[in-house]
């Protein structure tokens, strides 16, 4: 599959990419190229293959939970764009507008 210098374009405006022609020319071949392998990879028969979320097993990395000195009340907001007194101050979502 070839993509055209057309659709390379269509494709950086809409990831808000400014390409130069140049920039267009490389990508167009170097899209079209990773296209073309993943053709090739349709190819492989994988029917006997059980479909796998990860080939890694699972496991989670965890800390220990272990208790230590809470923050103080003045330490949480100091450095909070906005507070009163030890409580953060925060645009309304819900109102009557």
């Amino acid at each position: 599959m070839e993509l055209s210098h057309d659709e390379v374009r269509r494709i950086a405006e809409l990831a808000k990419l400014d390409l130069t022609d140049a920039e267009i020319s490389l990508y167009a071949g170097q899209l079209s190229n990773i296209l073309q392998y993943f053709e090739r990879l349709k190819e492989i028969d994988t029917s006997h293959i059980a479909p796998t979320a990860s080939v890694l097993p699972l496991k989670n990395v965890l800390r220990a939970d272990k208790a230590a000195t809470p923050l103080s009340p003045e330490d949480v907001v100091r450095n909070a764009s906005d507070s009163l007194g030890d409580q953060f101050l925060v645009s309304a979502v819900l109102g009557d507008e």
